[in-house]
């Protein structure tokens, strides 16, 4: 079986990731859904160049990604990803699921920079785990 962010019918699988989000994804979509985040509007589970993205504003041509712990293992996945996505026309931000739930207010604060054409920092890889809940040096 394929990944499921790159589909025959990127539509359903849209769907099914709409119906199965993450605690983060419904955090940030609380606070994104309705233009509630400075007028923006944003859609979720939205096909692009045959990807299925988190969260696009249209209007601005802006892409938001939520990335759990396995991101850090799909690099060059990721890199060709955002690649496709971004010769689209889109630009692409990511944050780590963990940095969204900790600190909600600078990554929304960080997309509506973004949404109006200014510079963005990456998000640090989350630390690793070398046993349950201890994190490596």
């Amino acid at each position: 079986m394929g990944s499921p962010y790159r589909l025959a019918r990127p539509t359903d699988g849209a769907r099914n990731l709409r119906n199965n989000a993450t605690q983060a994804e419904r955090l940030l979509w609380s606070r994104l859904k309705g233009a509630q985040l400075e007028g923006l509007k944003f859609s979720r589970q939205m096909p692009i160049a045959g990807f299925i993205c988190d969260f696009v504003c249209r209007s601005r041509k802006l892409v938001v990604e939520l990335d759990g712990s396995q991101h850090a293992d799909a690099a060059d996945y990721d890199a060709m990803r955002t690649r496709k996505i971004e010769a689209q026309g889109y630009r692409l931000i990511r944050f780590w699921n963990n940095d969204l739930i900790e600190n909600l207010e600078a990554v929304l604060e960080t997309i509506v920079r973004a949404a109006l054409g200014g510079p963005v920092e990456p998000t640090p890889l989350p630390p690793s785990r070398t046993r349950e809940g201890e994190e490596g040096a």
